[in-house]
């Protein structure tokens, strides 16, 4: 008889439940108080009753619990700096999307060496998470696959979808009831009109598969996100962060009828050019934007790490640079800080 299911597969395994996972590492009421009040807040500055902005940063990848910890705690005294005018929120990715292929993130090779240990994976991560949340760091991350916020969705106090997938139904349907406000990303290509519509979509209420906490596959009956907005990253062919870019992007919204344009400037990516030393100039037009009376700009992002620019994954790696991307070239910390304390010093609000 011929084979007609799993041509292409090679081998299955099941991994732990996300019950088994959540009862294995579980919240302390301390935890979950914080969480509920780092969303409250991101909540509040999106709808613009708090007037401060989102500053979410950190690196373009997550592949190292001592240096994610190490650059969270430079980020925690930062953060007592700036707090009266922004809310700083730490980039937390353990998902990255790929062009064609690449080493994908912490919870899919935690062990850079393509041996795809993701269960070792997603309690790497969670257990990150917990101990951000613990010293009270807020933490933000893309999500990618749609199983993984299963596992450590409560303890994000912002996500986005990216430029790949910000046009996915799938993504759309699972940001309308993910429990925290959700930013996407324009499109490679630089449309914005992909995002607005995923703002839109994500806003109403949906019902779709997913894997239930039991590990069963159920139907998830949404209300819809309130709080998705749109990040604006550039694209192919142009940054779009400056006047005209926000105001063609609200002109968007209204049209959708978006109740309250709320925007994300991405101040890496296209609008660098990929450069990290381009990330402070754009993030200086932001800062003039906002001073000169533009109240859609609810936060900006930036990637920065302990050390900047980028180096490949070594296969020896005691090789490699501790806090040094694996991913795309990042601002260093001393960079990151003079960067965000001269935005601090001349943003009024």
């Amino acid at each position: 008889m011929k084979k007609v299911s799993n041509v292409n597969i090679v081998r299955e395994f099941p991994l732990p439940t996300p019950r088994e996972i959540l009862a294995e590492l579980p919240l302390t009421t301390e935890i979950t108080e914080h969480i509920y009040a780092a969303r409250t807040t991101t909540e509040n500055i999106l709808a613009r009753r708090d007037k401060r902005i989102l500053m979410i940063c950190g690196p373009c990848s997550i592949d190292s619990i001592p240096a994610a910890m190490e650059y969270a705690m430079h980020l925690k005294q930062l953060q007592a700096k700036v707090q009266d005018k922004m809310f700083v929120i730490m980039r937390s990715y353990f998902e990255k999307p790929r062009t064609t292929v690449g080493w994908k993130g912490l919870i899919y090779d935690p062990d850079l060496d393509q041996s795809f240990n993701i269960e070792k994976g997603l309690r790497l991560a969670r257990k990150l998470l917990i101990q951000l949340a613990e010293m009270e760091m807020p933490a933000a991350t893309e999500i990618l696959e749609p199983i993984i916020p299963q596992y450590v969705a409560d303890l994000i106090s912002w996500a986005s979808i990216g430029a790949r997938t910000s046009e996915s139904q799938t993504h759309r349907q699972l940001a309308s009831g993910l429990s925290m406000p959700v930013g996407f990303k324009n499109s490679t290509d630089g449309a914005v009109s992909v995002a607005v519509d995923a703002i839109k979509a994500a806003s109403a209420s949906h019902s779709f598969l997913g894997v239930i906490n039991d590990g069963r596959t159920g139907v998830f009956s949404t209300k819809g996100n309130p709080y998705s907005h749109i990040v604006l990253r550039g694209g192919l062919h142009a940054p779009n962060y400056t006047s005209e870019h926000i105001a063609f992007a609200k002109e968007l919204m209204r049209r959708q009828k978006v109740a309250t344009p709320a925007i994300v400037i991405d101040c890496s990516h296209a609008n660098s050019s990929k450069k990290p030393e381009n990330q402070p100039k754009v993030l200086k037009d932001v800062v003039a934007q906002i001073n000169a009376g533009e109240q859609s700009i609810a936060g900006v992002m930036l990637e920065s790490y302990i050390k900047q620019g980028n180096q490949p994954i070594n296969a020896d790696h005691g090789k490699m640079i501790p806090g040094l991307s694996l991913t795309d070239a990042c601002l260093g910390w001393q960079e990151t800080e003079a960067t965000i304390m001269e935005a601090y010093e001349n943003l009024k609000i």
